[in-house]
């Protein structure tokens, strides 16, 4: 766990009781100011960019408001063959996206953004994970559907519930699947509470 007295006050730019669990594992205590910002599905600029500037958008809207805090902005996507799979619109659009992945290796990025306003600090970084699906029928997959709500999943599903029934294996972080890489996330919080403005770039 960072200690507090390390870093200023900090904000998570998200309501995600994901996010919140998982950066209460790291930091004791931190607000929680949801951000809406517009997110982009344009893949154009490359994956991990795209998952950056999305972060960067949570971040920055919320530091306008808040310029004496540290702001945590992250923004989690699946991707298939580099096409975004972000939150699906409904149950029949969760369907397609599971057999889409189904018995395929995608890659979860997530973008964060650590920025101080006040004092002109930013920090933006990206961690990926490849994921393996088990083959899926039709009926594997109404059986994933009917225990987890998918709706507000990007990729239309959660390696944290009931993922044994969809997921083979995982290369890289768990957490960052979950929607928060801890391991690269502390790092960071680490070095931003240890060093000085000077010592680190804008």
């Amino acid at each position: 766990m960072i200690p507090a007295m390390v870093l200023p006050p900090l904000i998570l730019a998200s309501q995600s009781p994901r996010r919140v669990d998982l950066l209460r594992q790291l930091v004791p205590e931190f607000g929680i100011v949801a951000s809406h910002a517009t997110e982009s599905e344009d893949a154009a600029q490359g994956t991990r960019r795209l998952c950056e500037l999305n972060a960067q958008r949570k971040a920055l809207l919320v530091a306008e408001r808040y310029p004496n805090h540290l702001i945590l902005g992250a923004d989690t996507l699946v991707f298939l063959d580099e096409t975004p799979l972000a939150k699906p619109a409904d149950l029949d659009d969760a369907r397609r996206m599971l057999g889409l992945l189904s018995g395929r290796v995608h890659e979860v990025i997530t973008g964060v953004c650590l920025v101080h306003k006040s004092a002109n600090r930013m920090r933006l970084f990206a961690e990926v994970t490849r994921v393996k699906f088990r083959p899926l029928t039709a009926e594997s997959i109404e059986a994933y559907l009917a225990r987890v709500h998918v709706l507000d999943k990007a990729g239309a599903y959660a390696a944290q519930e009931h993922g044994n029934l969809i997921v083979e294996t995982i290369e890289g972080s768990f957490t960052n699947v979950v929607g928060l890489p801890q391991e690269s996330l502390r790092v960071a919080l680490a070095q931003w509470g240890q060093k000085s403005p000077a010592e680190l770039p804008n």
